[in-house]
């Protein structure tokens, strides 16, 4: 009987590998937790192509925006972990999110596979915005506390805290308007809706005609905008942004998260996908599934201290 119980193991386990080795076998959902246009949308379309050639399969894109991501994320672990259903995932917004209040998820209850771009974060105002610098958008809002209105994509979102911490670096008080994604965020601003927005330096490459950068949130100056200045330039020790990747369902087999964080890593190093990722305005990273845990350990633990020194850290 021990024989026989061993020679079923074995047959479970060869049947078992032999399918992950054929993964995937049929259409995989890429789910975005945000609005079309949005940089969690524009660049899953860029890796579209390439992952789909690699695994030899369809890679439809979907949308589930509300809640600033929140309502995607606390049903995906709800969701079939068969490795035909992925999700966009965001930091800061899944560390921020559950540490400000009940969302429905816990920053570790998800499972994360991938990190494959960042975004930094920019302060823009309509293109017939009366502030041409940010030194005058400033003075007004010293002048005219909580008058300025600056949208972005979600609450406890990177543009929220890029908000935030820009409020309390310059001493002055603005007003964030939150926006269900990217797309209806940049949407405001173009539109005059809101004095400006805390949205991602990419927004700037398809938007420029109609918004003006006054600054970006990085170390240096982004490549594909040589003429906008640092936050640390104009004196305000601001860096920040979003890093943005894919997750899957806690109950995905291990092999299948393997994979697919290859699949991912194998597109970041395709130098066609590099070029447009680049020309768009991302930073490629390649923060796989072997030490993705870690990274976002410290990532939480960077977020809290700063979310708990503004005051936005609740729970």
């Amino acid at each position: 009987m021990r024989k026989l119980a061993i020679a079923a193991a074995m047959a479970a386990t060869l049947v078992s590998t032999q399918a992950f080795a054929e993964y995937p076998e049929k259409t995989i959902n890429y789910i975005i937790p945000f609005n079309a246009g949005g940089e969690s949308d524009v660049s899953a379309r860029f890796q579209q192509p390439y992952l789909e050639e690699l695994a030899g399969q369809s890679f439809v894109i979907q949308y589930m925006a509300g809640a600033g991501g929140a309502q995607a994320w606390s049903q995906l672990n709800g969701m079939e972990g068969d490795g035909y259903t992925i999700m966009g995932i965001n930091l800061p917004h899944t560390i921020l999110q559950p540490m400000e209040k009940d969302v429905g998820y816990e920053t570790k209850d998800l499972t994360y596979i991938n990190f494959f771009h960042y975004t930094p974060n920019a302060l823009f105002v309509p293109k017939d915005s009366e502030f041409q610098s940010l030194g005058e958008l400033v003075d007004y809002a010293k002048s005219n506390p909580g008058l300025v209105t600056l949208s972005g994509s979600g609450s406890n979102s990177a543009n929220h805290l890029g908000q935030v911490q820009f409020d309390e670096l310059a001493g002055i008080t603005t007003t964030y308007v939150p926006f269900s994604g990217t797309g209806p965020a940049v949407t405001a601003i173009l539109g005059s809706q809101t004095t400006g927005g805390f949205n991602y330096v990419t927004s700037g490459v398809n938007n420029g005609d109609g918004m003006r950068m006054l600054a970006v949130a990085s170390e240096q100056r982004v490549k594909a905008f040589p003429d906008v200045p640092t936050f640390k330039e104009l004196g305000y020790d601001l860096v920040g942004g979003a890093f943005r990747g894919v997750a899957v369902p806690k109950s995905t087999p291990e092999p299948i998260r393997e994979k697919i964080s290859q699949m991912v890593t194998d597109v970041n190093n395709n130098s066609e996908f590099q070029k447009k990722m680049e020309d768009a305005g991302f930073v490629l990273t390649d923060i796989t599934y072997d030490f993705i845990n870690d990274f976002v350990a410290a990532k939480s633990e960077e977020y809290r201290e700063i979310a708990e020194k503004l005051g936005i850290a609740n729970r």
